[in-house]
């Protein structure tokens, strides 16, 4: 057993001891290293970027293999307007708490990402596409089951898995889907990325965009340029009076990413276009945002232009919770057993937690593999996180699974 498992038989963390480890469930997670290091290395060498129907059959094939060998009745169900097909995998016990498992099979890279970045590992560190976000998490949830399976745990009413394949471009096609089957468990383990601290995450920011689509009237920038309308110096100002709608106060963000407009130096253009990325700590002020961008954008600049502006809501906030809190003490405590602390932070990122807490679901996220540099060439998983981290989801699937009650 590796040097980190010595003596972490009482351990203190913030002034109490911590209990001791399951010692047979922490040699069961250490056993499954390598297999999972092995089914990680399969998954990250297949690419299934959102829009690759392929790869995600793919994944979606060899995950469902590994959950069907361990007993589970595995299901498909369509993820239209997005392509392939969401899995969802039941598997009943004897017992009295319904825990879902939420993770997706889509990352952020194209066709070919695979082949020219390869699964690799340079020291404690694995390298590859998606490899943490989120085909680690996948390696997670898959293991933690193998390793309860193995010990012969029942003690649950049901355990669901729902793999997703559209997660990284809104869940547009899944979100029916993932608060239906939310709503049937008592709590949700969101298999997200671990942060670089080793932490979780206990609040998200929701997503959205905005569109802003400004129309002018082209003519010759030299010969006549009274006589157009330019939509690209209509669309500027627009981008300046609108950069102001972020609030600090409140961790609300609006940033201007892309701008397009004009196809000619010497024509004055008559259409230029403009997305923004919007997010929200408070569900409210993606109103308060909506609001507030009609009444500047109201102010032209150029007043002959025609001014389109709409605001996009994608995936809502997880703001702070004393549910979210009372799931990280848990979580928290599991792993002081094994000399471990969690961070506990907040993302800006949004993510599928964010579509069970709107559910009223209690959940948690990040239990996934540890890593870092997401959605780069240079995405990495910490080895060494792989056997820690398995334990944490099993210890909390076998609490939940025994008491659906959380703590007070």
């Amino acid at each position: 057993m590796r040097n980190w498992l010595a003596g972490v038989a009482l351990v203190v963390m913030g002034g109490a001891h911590a209990a001791a480890p399951d010692a047979a469930l922490l040699a069961k997670a250490e056993q499954h290293k390598a297999p999972a290091l092995a089914l990680l290395q399969k998954l990250v060498d297949i690419d299934s970027g959102t829009f690759s129907a392929k790869g995600l059959d793919a994944v979606g094939a060899v995950a469902a293999a590994e959950l069907t060998r361990l007993g589970f009745r595995v299901q498909t169900f369509a993820a239209t307007p997005a392509l392939s097909n969401n899995i969802v995998a039941t598997l009943d016990g004897t017992g009295r708490g319904r825990i879902l498992l939420v993770a997706h099979m889509d990352t952020v890279f194209g066709d070919g990402t695979a082949k020219a970045h390869p699964f690799r590992i340079d020291g404690k560190r694995a390298y590859g596409p998606g490899i943490m976000d989120d085909k680690g998490g996948i390696v997670i949830g898959i293991h933690a089951l193998a390793a309860l399976r193995e010990q012969g745990f029942d003690d649950f009413k049901r355990i669901t898995v729902l793999l997703n394949t559209n997660e990284e471009t809104g869940s547009h096609g899944s979100r029916a889907l993932i608060e239906r089957v939310a709503k049937e468990h008592d709590v949700v383990f969101n298999l997200e990325p671990g942060r670089p601290a080793d932490g979780l995450v206990v609040s998200r920011k929701g997503s959205g965009d905005i569109e802003l689509a400004v129309h002018g009237k082209a003519s010759h920038a030299g010969v006549a340029p009274k006589q157009g309308v330019n939509a690209a110096l209509e669309a500027a100002h627009q981008l300046v009076q609108l950069s102001q709608l972020g609030d600090e106060a409140k961790q609300t963000t609006v940033n201007w990413t892309v701008v397009q407009g004009g196809e000619r130096s010497n024509v004055i253009p008559d259409r230029a276009t403009a997305q923004a990325d919007v997010r929200v700590m408070q569900p409210e002020e993606f109103d308060r945002v909506e609001r507030d961008m009609r009444r500047l954008a109201a102010r032209q600049l150029v007043p002959e232009a025609r001014v389109e502006i709409a605001l996009k809501r994608s995936f809502p906030p997880m703001p702070p919770s004393p549910t979210t809190d009372a799931l990280a003490r848990t979580a928290s405590a599991i792993y002081a057993e094994l000399g471990r602390k969690l961070t506990l932070e907040s993302s800006g990122g949004a993510a599928d937690s964010s579509l069970v807490f709107a559910a009223g679901v209690p959940t948690i996220d990040g239990l996934g593999i540890v890593g870092g540099g997401i959605h780069t060439a240079e995405e990495y998983a910490e080895v060494d996180s792989i056997a820690p981290r398995i334990y944490l989801l099993a210890r909390l699937i076998r609490q939940f699974g025994k008491d659906p009650q959380l703590p007070r």
